[in-house]
């Protein structure tokens, strides 16, 4: 109305576009604000948009390439601003190297389904020092070496998700060198999860004894785990633990290949040569051949 003071939406600054944005799902965030109008689109290449990015989802159903190229475009972003970033199955060993020079603030990090290795994790562990959630559960390729790394330069850890796949430890021997690392490294854990992993009582056992201050812990499918829990309940007043014997319809469905989904972004597309020349490209390519008005009722761009 004329005579008040309201603002227009692009007369805002951008780190409170930033805040707005950020309830938005990445699609909006890279298909459809950049269009609107250039004070929209110059506030979601910022940094205020992306202080946390979770691809996860997106990374499951898409090319490792195609996940690599999102990344470093959202990371870039960030200006070192990134405090939590959640993605799946990465397999570039470079992009690990990416991720820890633009973590300075990263306090939340979850990379399941990754290729990263034991000596990766020992080089890219200590600047990662303030993280307070990792997760790096389904990660066959590290083992102990890599977790004493993360104890030893990660201080505020407070949760770690290192749940394995059933078959993945099938037919292995103890693992109870797992546990000795989290035991000694990791004092200060409050939620731990490492289903599926083959420890024993005594791995276990040195785990809650070390970790004083732990609420919950996973033990889903740790079969060779026996504790009386009047035992537990007693010395652990405060300690929930689940499992390791645990049947229900999550336990049921949980296995399930989760690169099979009906609603695939991917869905009927092929990639072609040339499709990622540019990160604009990569934008509007994100949604891989659909049409974004008609699929989710999106108004037609300015």
């Amino acid at each position: 109305m004329e005579g008040t003071d309201s603002r227009h939406w692009e007369d805002l600054l951008p780190d409170a576009l930033g805040l707005i944005f950020h309830n938005l799902s990445l699609q909006e965030k890279l298909t459809v604000i950049p269009r609107v109008c250039k004070p929209w689109s110059k506030a979601v290449m910022g940094p205020y948009c992306w202080q946390e990015i979770d691809i996860e989802e997106w990374s499951n159903r898409s090319e490792s390439g195609d996940v690599d190229r999102m990344l470093r475009m959202l990371i870039t972003r960030s200006s070192g601003s990134l405090r939590k970033l959640c993605v799946s199955g990465l397999q570039n060993e470079n992009i690990f190297d990416f991720i820890a020079e633009h973590a300075r603030s990263l306090q939340t990090l979850r990379l399941p389904r990754s290729e990263m290795c034991d000596s990766t994790m020992e080089k890219i562990a200590g600047r990662l020092s303030i993280l307070t959630f990792l997760d790096v559960s389904y990660c066959s390729k590290i083992g102990p070496r890599a977790l004493e790394a993360i104890g030893k330069n990660c201080k505020f850890l407070e949760r770690l998700r290192r749940n394995m796949h059933p078959l993945d430890v099938e037919g292995k021997l103890l693992q109870n060198n797992e546990a000795y690392a989290i035991a000694t490294t990791m004092p200060k854990l409050k939620h731990l999860e490492i289903a599926y992993h083959v420890v024993d009582t005594i791995g276990v056992l040195e785990i809650i004894t070390s970790c004083r201050e732990l609420e919950f812990l996973d033990l889903r499918g740790c079969w060779d785990v026996k504790f009386d829990e009047k035992y537990l309940k007693d010395k652990f007043p405060k300690l929930n633990v689940l499992g390791p014997h645990v049947v229900d319809q999550y336990e049921k469905n949980a296995w399930e290949d989760c690169s099979d989904y009906s609603d695939s972004l991917y869905d009927d597309y092929e990639s072609s040569d040339g499709m990622w020349d540019d990160d604009e490209s990569l934008e509007l390519r994100f949604y891989g051949g659909y049409d974004e008005a008609s699929v989710y009722g999106w108004p037609p761009s300015p």
